[in-house]
């Protein structure tokens, strides 16, 4: 069953996420917490919605996405991540995750969906194929991480120095 993420979904949510974490060879990299999610997804400002997928009672998948605003395009759905338990890839439960939220696209009118891809992640990349999805290897990815942009900008504005 899929259907939309709710607040009590959070902690077994945050397990798929470091699941996740794993497979992407990151597993230290998980710094989020359930109350940082509980916050950014069912507080005042929600930052960002999901959807599940479950059976018997227990989440074996999930998406995870938010708005993006492309200034060429305009408002999209950003996918963040779809995660399904390792036990149960391969059952369609990914393919199911991925319409609601192209679905949920479509209702929200926004301009399209974009996500990114691991380049050596090849089940996912031929998973997105089957939709006939462009996928671009020219962009790179660029991050600063909080330490970071404390480093560079946790001081007075002035408009002359970075």
């Amino acid at each position: 069953m899929i259907r939309k993420g709710v607040k009590s979904d959070l902690p077994q949510v945050l397990e798929l996420i470091k699941e996740l974490a794993t497979y992407e060879r990151a597993p230290d990299e998980v710094t989020n917490t359930l109350e940082k999610m509980e916050d950014d997804g069912f507080g005042p400002q929600p930052c960002y919605g999901l959807f599940v997928a479950e059976e018997e009672g227990k989440i074996v998948g999930i998406s995870i996405y938010y708005t993006r605003y492309s200034t060429w395009k305009g408002r999209m759905l950003y996918l963040e991540d779809i995660v399904i338990t390792e036990s149960r890839r391969g059952k369609g439960i990914g393919s199911a995750l991925f319409e609601a939220t192209g679905r949920e696209a479509i209702r929200g009118g926004y301009d399209g969906m974009v996500w990114q891809v691991l380049d050596w992640n090849e089940p996912a990349i031929k998973f997105y194929e089957k939709y006939k999805a462009e996928l671009d290897g020219e962009w790179v990815n660029g991050k600063l991480r909080v330490e970071r942009l404390r480093e560079l900008f946790d001081r007075p504005y002035r408009s002359n120095t970075l």
